[in-house]
């Protein structure tokens, strides 16, 4: 199997306030092959959309990488200069951002927006960039592009701005592409039109996809691989199937039972996670997670555990790694 596209090594980001330090990203390492789909999932703080903004080098301040690796073909990201980072952005690893109601320009036409990666990048003619520009976004589904590349972003719907920002990130067919939420906000016909999308451009591109998203629907019928996060952490990854169909964490063991399942018993009820989020500021001794799992024991809150095998995937819990078989008492 050839090596890794992007890979990213015990990556650490944090952002200073006044009442401390938060671990936005606390040590985060996984890999990511060409033409594979990577799902990262967890409740919202957890560091899902840092850690991608962490690959991008968008961190905004007060937040800094203090530590890690973010390899792309071999390069280090985190040690290049702000001009050989913008040389990457949109021409090497593309990201479309959360919301598609703020994240285009509303001073400038959709179609420039769309076009402006191949001026900055292919250093193309203004007119043959626009025209790339404007296949880009027939090709992504938007209805009579010669028409609509010249209107602005308050001319498109929800769904139509986030297939401009898609079109945007395929422009100039990047290897590695980021999606951040790419389906927040819209209704679920449109959603699954996005996510066709994102298919499509997996399937003609070959472009390596991290889908960023709180849904684990949509990651099972989207991605090979999936990475649980929480309190900054990877606390489970694997491959989605054994993921979803045997939880090693007690956190993604909770998750699957807070949603409705299609293979679940019927009239089964669904269970919450009680509990909040820990303080990243302050965060709880030993598995950030030990205050809110039913499964924990006495270890659990006072050593972290490192993520290690367990079974089919890699998980970060005492109790698993001990062989416990997680299951309602």
């Amino acid at each position: 199997m050839p090596g890794p596209l992007l890979e990213v090594r015990d990556l650490k980001t944090q952002f200073s306030t006044p009442e401390g330090v938060v671990k936005a990203v606390d040590g985060v390492s996984f890999e990511l092959h060409a033409g594979e789909t990577l799902g990262i999932v967890g409740e919202s703080g957890c560091g899902k959309s840092v850690t991608a903004l962490s690959i991008m080098r968008l961190v905004p301040r007060p937040g800094r990488i203090v530590g890690g690796q973010v390899l792309f073909e071999g390069r280090d990201l985190a040690k290049l200069s702000n001009a050989q980072m913008q040389e990457i952005r949109g021409e090497s690893i593309a990201m479309i951002f959360q919301d598609p109601m703020t994240s285009l320009n509303p001073v400038f036409r959709v179609g420039w927006q769309v076009s402006e990666p191949l001026l900055l990048h292919r250093s193309m003619p203004q007119a043959k960039a626009l025209q790339g520009g404007t296949i880009m976004l027939g090709r992504v589904g938007i209805p009579s592009p010669e028409t609509r590349a010249r209107d602005f972003p308050h001319h498109f719907s929800g769904g139509m701005r986030q297939r401009a920002m898609i079109a945007m990130g395929l422009t100039t067919t990047p290897p590695v592409l980021i999606a951040d939420e790419p389906t927040t906000a819209l209704d679920v016909t449109i959603q699954a039109q996005i996510l066709d999308l994102l298919r499509n451009a997996n399937r003609e591109f070959g472009t390596a996809t991290i889908l960023i998203t709180h849904n684990l629907g949509v990651v099972a019928g989207m991605c090979e691989r999936v990475m649980v996060m929480y309190a900054g952490r990877i606390v489970e990854s694997g491959l989605t199937t054994d993921v979803f169909a045997h939880p090693k964490h007690p956190y993604t063991w909770s998750l699957l039972r807070s949603i409705p399942r299609l293979d679940a018993e019927r009239h089964e009820p669904l269970k919450p996670i009680e509990g909040m989020p820990p303080d990243l500021i302050a965060p709880p001794p030993g598995c950030a997670f030990h205050p809110r799992c039913p499964f924990k024991v006495e270890r659990c809150s006072r050593d972290v555990p490192a993520l290690n095998r367990v079974g089919d995937q890699l998980a970060a819990c005492w109790v698993t790694q001990s062989g416990v078989e997680l299951k309602d008492a």
